[in-house]
């Protein structure tokens, strides 16, 4: 055999047990979606932070994340319930009613399965009115065309929740609008709708575009309703959006929320549900500095708050090696 002949050979030889290698590497590679919501809201941008966070050490742990935009809470638990997601953003109610099967899971019926990963920040139900419609309180609006949200979103579910408590019905409006979150801004601006209902961290570029392109204000949501709400359910509490968070609005906004919070199913890996926690909570301080919204989040409050269903036990294992929980 020539010098060339030899060369080629250990060449092929060389490739060959190169590809035998990276083979194993390569199946061990796991990929996961996190279910998030509209592009211009807080779960796209949070569930971003987290898959930064999981990819900065995907050399170690082989797991690739990466995000979808969807219609929000509903959406997202349904979806990871039929295995096509494998984490997703909830509102606290969303989960704690898809755990019972409760108001829109109610023909679905419980789902056991469903497992708590933390929460994230508050969500303050945020209503938001042409400068045009002098709105000054939820109750000014009937009669109005007001965006109620997309089917498939936490915000529609609690919106629903809210109107079965004033009693009133979608018919109060002149128009129930169902844009998604990512379209009710522009037509709020365009003098389609006269206002729209959104639960979201704050601040948010949802709410920052209509109040800096039209002069949007905030609207308080109070009342003897909003108080029994808050008093009936253990998910909801008083929020208040602070003054000058927003342009064109210099005072606070009195309103009540849920909590943003993660789940998954039991059918998630509890090492990869171990290893997304771990990513979150070793990078804490470059996880709170990813977005304004989860700039005051602590370990403590989001391991417990807000969630309803058993903790993952991926998740479990991480709090416990941290002595977060018993």
């Amino acid at each position: 055999m020539t010098g060339k002949l030899v060369l080629k050979a250990l060449a092929t030889a060389v490739a060959i047990l190169g590809a035998l290698a990276s083979a194993p590497a390569a199946a061990q590679q796991k990929f996961i979606t996190i279910g998030t919501g509209g592009v211009t809201g807080v779960y796209y941008a949070a569930g971003g932070a987290i898959c930064r966070l999981v990819n900065k050490d995907r050399a170690k742990h082989g797991i690739r994340c990466s995000v979808e935009s969807t219609g929000g809470s509903v959406f997202n638990v349904n979806t990871i319930k039929a295995g096509e997601l494998d984490l997703g953003f909830s509102q606290s109610d969303v989960q704690y009613n898809a755990l019972r099967g409760l108001a829109q899971f109610k023909d679905a019926g419980p789902w056991a399965d469903q497992r708590a990963v933390f929460s994230v920040h508050p969500e303050p139900f945020t209503v938001v009115a042409r400068k045009e419609a002098n709105i000054k309180s939820f109750a000014d609006l009937k009669g109005k065309r007001f965006n109620v949200g997309n089917p498939g979103s936490g915000t529609r579910a609690s919106m629903e929740e809210l109107l079965a408590a004033t009693g009133w019905k979608l018919g109060d409006f002149s128009l129930a609008s169902e844009l998604k979150a990512d379209e009710h801004g522009s037509a709020l601006c365009d003098g389609k709708i006269d206002g729209f209902f959104y639960g979201v961290g704050h601040p948010s570029a949802n709410i920052q575009d209509p109040t800096t392109s039209c002069g949007a204000k905030l609207v308080s949501v109070t009342g003897p309703a909003v108080d029994k709400l808050i008093a009936d359910k253990p998910y909801y509490a008083k929020a208040v959006i602070p003054g000058g968070l927003y342009p064109n609005n210099p005072d606070p906004t009195t309103t009540y929320g849920v909590l943003a919070t993660v789940v998954a199913s039991t059918k998630a890996p509890a090492d990869t549900v171990y290893q997304v926690v771990k990513a979150v909570f070793d990078n804490f301080e470059e996880f709170k500095k990813l977005h304004p919204a989860l700039a005051h989040l602590t370990p403590q409050n989001m391991v417990k708050d807000g969630l309803s269903a058993p903790l993952h036990e991926g998740a479990a294992r991480y709090y416990k090696e941290k002595g977060w929980i018993k």
